[in-house]
């Protein structure tokens, strides 16, 4: 018998567990962002400063682009081990707690980058793969884990807690793409990343400390595959990858805000609102906009767009690809500015932000 609950509570209110799962998300999201926020800056100014007294000089922005993105790449490849290891060996809640702690050991090896033992650039990839494999391994599980607490009698709350959820989402990205630049420029890498680090250990101990009110769904074992493969398993596989295939297209894309717009926002005049932002700080528009457009889009585009025609999920991820390709169109038009030899405002930037995360709520809140 389990020591822990298997099924949900029959009550009409929320479920103990959330705030936990909540607070988790919070921290953990700070502690992701803030990381791969400063990322490419680090690669191509502190990194080669950190081991053998900065022989052979810094990255280029290439190559710590090329670098940034295998990153990302292993992001999202780890989601397909943490859901098959949820699924049908361990569950959520231990998938979740025990990649966790794998993840706090990648920002650990960030912290302490370049004392000894390795090189500075060994110490970062050991760093990054074990954040990859924390990040991703628990991203498949994490939101499904929200579900599993809720029964018959309170899923009509399911809706505001992953409305809350999200925005815990944005919070801590908000929070810690202000800060970390910050704490590079000042205190340097082993602050900018061992703050993160320290959310992240947060984050693991606040989800520990729900274990005895969450609801823990056992793994289904080999009945996974012979659900996964029957004919009505296939058949909706093959209609969700249809619009996956949109949706990856859109992720893949969005990712190069961490990367060649950090580059590119470099080379622009940064001050705006009369305040001078630091490269890799201009991506703290994104959660901010995504906060301030839920509601709008929810209560005043959509309803108003519904008059006109239906706004079926095909339909809103069409439009989004479409605000995606605008967003990038303004920054080529900043880019030719840049090859020119001016110097264009990170308005700019601001303003593809505005596009693309509409774009993004179109596409990924549908």
């Amino acid at each position: 018998m389990s020591k822990y609950k298997t099924t949900p509570e029959e009550t009409s209110g929320l479920p103990r567990g959330v705030k936990y799962i909540i607070g988790n998300e919070a921290a953990e999201r700070f502690s992701f962002y803030g990381m791969r926020t400063i990322l490419v800056v680090f690669m191509t100014r502190y990194l080669h400063l950190m081991s053998d007294g900065g022989v052979g000089g810094p990255m280029t922005g290439a190559e710590a682009n090329e670098a940034y993105h295998n990153f990302v790449t292993w992001v999202y490849f780890f989601p397909v081990i943490g859901s098959l290891l949820s699924d049908i060996l361990i569950g959520k809640y231990r998938t979740i707690l025990w990649l966790s702690i794998v993840y706090c050991f990648g920002h650990l090896a960030l912290a302490f980058i370049g004392e000894g033992g390795l090189s500075a650039e060994q110490w970062m990839w050991v760093g990054l793969l074990l954040i990859s494999i924390g990040a991703g391994g628990i991203k498949p599980c994490v939101s499904a884990h929200v579900g599993d607490q809720f029964g018959k009698r309170n899923s009509h709350l399911m809706t505001m807690v992953y409305q809350w959820f999200y925005f815990s989402v944005n919070l801590g990205s908000t929070l810690s793409t202000a800060l970390t630049p910050v704490l590079l420029k000042w205190y340097g890498p082993h602050v900018a990343f061992g703050v993160p680090g320290v959310l992240m250990a947060l984050a693991t101990l606040m989800f520990w400390m729900g274990r005895h009110v969450f609801i823990h769904v056992p793994p289904s074992g080999m009945k996974f595959f012979s659900e996964t493969f029957s004919k009505d398993g296939l058949l909706a596989l093959a209609k969700l990858s249809i619009v996956y295939a949109f949706v990856a297209v859109f992720w893949a894309v969005f990712d190069q805000t961490g990367s060649s717009w950090v580059l590119q926002a470099e080379n622009m005049d940064r001050r705006f609102l009369w305040v001078d932002w630091l490269e890799s700080q201009i991506q703290v528009v994104n959660p901010i906009l995504v906060m301030a457009f839920i509601p709008v889009f929810q209560f005043v585009i959509y309803p108003n767009v519904e008059k006109v025609f239906r706004l079926t999920s095909i339909r809103k991820i069409g439009i989004g690809l479409f605000l995606t390709a605008g967003s990038f169109a303004l920054l080529t038009v900043a880019q030719g500015l840049i090859d020119r030899g001016q110097t264009p405002s990170i308005a700019w930037q601001l303003w593809a932000y505005v596009l693309l995360t509409a774009g993004e709520i179109m596409i990924s809140i549908t």
